[in-house]
Parts: structure tokens; sequence; C-alpha cells
């Protein structure tokens, strides 16, 4: 089964005194790359909640964020102390008299002290914790699902691009039909035309001789039975393999390798044009798979 890496999934849980919001996206990676915005009550539990995301999802590159909300009150959202301001102004105001200090009270002074602002939720219990997973849960599974959505996309794409490189293996094949033989002629033939030009005399035995075993190194029987033999297991991955993103990357190696030796031995037009249109499919099946999981 192909998942895409690509996908988004949004989820909310809650009583009626705590609710959750969680929103998660994910797209191409080569390996797991987690990116979390927790609010500051959740920053001691980010540990477990990058476990929770990690036993579900393997490759790609996600972000998650999570808002928590108390009796109607964003967590996210700071507010302000105005008794303890007041009380940390006029300690600064001491301290300026105490020292002689001319200098005026800024923003920036204030903002040194963390305990003049308050967050509607002060700390997190066992049970609200367990709504919160409960929500990231939800989230990932609805990523899911469009994972799952994109991915049969993917592999409608991928299974239809395989069978033109079978159809273009096929006239490969039938064109390499007798190829060794027309190689041998060809050779031959220049080999003449060489040796009258510069009228010497070869052996006719041993001329032979050397012609066959040209001819016979350009013959691609063996390539083009490892190429189909790619193809097969390459399309078995795509369907039965859980996680096929980086064998099928691999068999799209080894494809390319086989029809580029293809290319080098022929000589014959047709079948140079066909590999040039195989590489060309290979080449945008690796583009696909760099989005599967």
């Amino acid at each position: 089964m192909i998942l895409s890496m690509t996908g988004y999934g949004r989820a909310t849980a809650g009583n009626k005194k705590f609710v959750v919001d969680v929103e998660i996206k994910s797209i191409n990676s080569r390996y797991l790359e987690l990116f979390l915005k927790l609010p500051q009550i959740l920053q001691s539990k980010e540990y477990e909640i990058r476990e929770l995301i990690k036993n579900k999802i393997k490759r790609g590159k996600l972000s998650l964020v999570v808002l928590l909300k108390k009796n109607g009150s964003v967590e996210n959202e700071i507010s302000l102390d105005s008794e303890k301001l007041k009380n940390y102004i006029s300690l600064l105001k001491h301290v300026k008299k105490s020292a002689k200090i001319s200098d005026k009270i800024k923003l920036e002074h204030l903002l040194y002290n963390r305990d003049i602002f308050t967050s509607s939720i002060e700390e997190i219990s066992d049970e609200q914790f367990e709504i919160v997973k409960n929500s990231i849960s939800a989230a990932i599974d609805n990523l899911f699902e469009m994972k799952r959505k994109e991915g049969k996309e993917l592999e409608k794409d991928l299974k239809k691009r395989i069978k033109l490189i079978e159809k273009k293996l096929d006239e490969i094949e039938s064109e390499a039909v007798g190829s060794v033989n027309e190689h041998f002629l060809r050779y031959q033939e220049k080999v003449k035309q060489l040796l009258e030009e510069k009228a010497q005399t070869i052996a006719d035995e041993r001329l032979q001789l050397e012609l066959a075993i040209l001819a016979e190194r350009s013959d691609i029987t063996e390539e083009c039975v490892r190429l189909r033999s790619h193809l097969k297991f390459f399309l078995e991955a795509v369907e039965k393999e859980q996680e096929p993103g980086r064998k099928l990357n691999f068999m799209c190696q080894e494809m390319n390798r086989e029809t580029n030796t293809i290319s080098s031995k022929t000589l014959t037009v047709n079948i140079t044009h066909n590999t040039v249109m195989i590489k060309e499919e290979i080449e945008r099946i690796r583009e696909q798979i760099q989005n599967i999981e």
C-alpha cells in the first residue's frame, strides 16, 4: 500500500472545561523530521508527543500545532497581571533611587520579568493530557486518510508509467531479434572499406572470428531480461510493501542502469529512441516516488 508523504489533518477534542485543537501538516522528506509548536504548558510533554508521532509516522517533514483552550480562553494568549506589574515598577523606582540612577524605566526593563505575565492554564493534569493525546491521534488519523487518497493516485500513475516502459521494452526486444547478425554485417562492411583504403589484408577466418565477437557484445538479451525483472519487482513492491518508498527508489536506479547499457550496446536507431523514452519515464517515476512514505 502506497502512502503519500503530503497530507493535512486536523482534530478537536475536549470536555466542558477543556478543549484541544490540533493541526498537522506533512511534506516530503527523506527522513522523519518533526517541528512542534506547543503552548508553554505542554513543553514538558514534548518527548511523549514526539514518541506518539514516531510510532505512527515513519517519513516526512511534519509540523504540529497544538492550541489549548479553557473556559473559552486560549492558552496561548498571554495576559498581564496588573498587580504584579505595579509592584515591579515600584521596585524598579526604588532601585533607581537607591543607586542614584537617572535613566527612565523602559519597556524592555519590564519584559525581563516574566512573572508579570500569566497564561489562562497554569498546569495540565493527566486527564487533560489524555485529551491532548487523543486529539493528536485523531489529527494523525485524518492526515493518514489524506495520505492514503493521494497514495492511490500515485499508485495509478506509477502503474501507468510501468506499462509504458513495458510497451517500449517489447518494441526493443522485437527490434533486437537478428540485431547481432545485422551488427556483424555492418562491421564486416566497414572493415572491408577500411582494408581497401589501406590496401591491407587480414586472414578471412581471423577476421570473421573477431567480427563475431564484436557483434556478440551488442547482444542486449540479458539486459532486457533484467529490466523486465526489475519492472515486475517494482509492481510487486507497489502492491505489497508496507513502506515501499526506499525500495522503489533503488529499483529505479537498477532500471536506469539496464536501460543505459542497452542504449550503449545497440547500433539500432529505433532501440536508441525507445531507450531515451524509457529513461524519461523512469525519471518521472523517480520524481513521483520522492513523495512516497
